[in-house]
């Protein structure tokens, strides 16, 4: 009899890492053959489906090639798909807040809703290369560190009481306008006055310069720099498994170009989900905090807290703006 394979063997990482190019080369298909136009709440809608229904097969593979190996056995599959799920809603919500930052990224840099979608495509790929970096970083760490898991908890619960402190009545755009490293590449990076489409270099003058849209680049890749040191030590808090970690997270940031479209008409509505967001984060950071006193709050409790404190924001947003007369 042969051995069954182990969570993040080869054969494991081999079809994740296929299922993700197939699905990287589908997306930037379909964005050559339709070109520059802007995509509409319906065809991001259907990508969204499809990228979550992509990610709930792999789950769903991932549970048959574990749990039909009496080695391995169910109670081991459905323990690891309970934290590949945990994981990715978990991401996936943290991946909301990502998004205003785009939306004030682009408001900013006054880009049309047309040429948004291939600056985004791009910050998807290098969102992905830097969380893969950083999951196999945070493993080591964890491997080796054990404390540097109580380090993320106290970080998260920090990053959630910052994030409940946030005054939505700020001048988002004009702290933007103040922000350091744009200050820096505005004065290193000679960057023309206007687009060229959805070029990120021009001609001017017979002499090859940037345009606005290699800042909107830049600026949304370092954004998820930022977010990136969020959401990386949370989902270490569901499991230290680097094979979940690194699907979950990678499968959430797929769908994130799709999920922008679906959401950037009506991202303003939900008035209270970053207080949602919030106590999750502080939720995260508290379970780790707590594993000191060998105390383990159950994969599938951190799910359903995760569900019930994004629902209740959303809920609550609403009703709120139902009762301020938005539809």
């Amino acid at each position: 009899m042969s051995t069954p394979p182990s969570v993040g063997s080869p054969l494991f990482y081999g079809v994740f890492f296929v299922a993700v190019l197939i699905m990287i080369a589908i997306d930037m298909l379909s964005l050559k053959k339709s070109g520059a136009h802007k995509v509409s709440a319906k065809e991001a809608l259907a990508w969204s489906v499809v990228w979550v229904a992509v990610s709930c097969a792999f789950g769903g593979w991932l549970y048959w090639e574990i749990g039909h190996n009496q080695a391995l056995g169910h109670q081991l599959a459905t323990q690891k798909v309970m934290e590949y799920f945990t994981g990715y809603v978990l991401e996936k919500s943290l991946a909301v807040d990502n998004l205003f930052v785009f939306l004030m990224i682009f408001s900013y840099f006054k880009v049309p809703p047309q040429y948004q979608h291939r600056v985004l495509l791009y910050g998807v790929f290098g969102a992905i290369i830097l969380r893969a970096i950083m999951v196999f970083i945070g493993a080591v760490l964890v491997s080796e560190f054990q404390w540097v898991l109580y380090i993320f908890g106290l970080f998260l619960v920090y990053t959630g009481i910052k994030m409940l402190k946030h005054n939505d009545d700020n001048n988002d755009e004009a702290e933007f306008a103040q922000n350091k490293m744009l200050i820096w590449l505005q004065k290193h990076i000679r960057v023309s006055n206007q687009l060229d489409g959805e070029k990120f270099f021009t001609i001017e003058n017979g002499k090859r310069i940037a345009t606005p849209l290699l800042l909107v680049l830049i600026m949304v890749e370092l954004s998820d720099v930022v977010f990136a040191v969020d959401s990386i030590p949370a989902i270490f808090a569901v499991t230290t498994d680097p094979f979940i970690v690194l699907t979950s997270n990678i499968f959430a940031i797929l769908g994130l170009r799709a999920m922008y479209f679906l959401l950037a008409d009506i991202a303003d509505r939900f008035v209270f989900l970053h207080y949602g967001l919030a106590f999750v984060l502080c939720f995260i950071g508290i379970k780790m905090l707590i594993m000191i006193w060998g105390i383990h709050i159950p994969v599938a409790a951190s799910l359903a807290v995760v569900f019930g404190a994004l629902g209740v924001s959303i809920m609550i947003s609403l009703l709120y703006n139902r009762k301020n007369g938005r539809s």
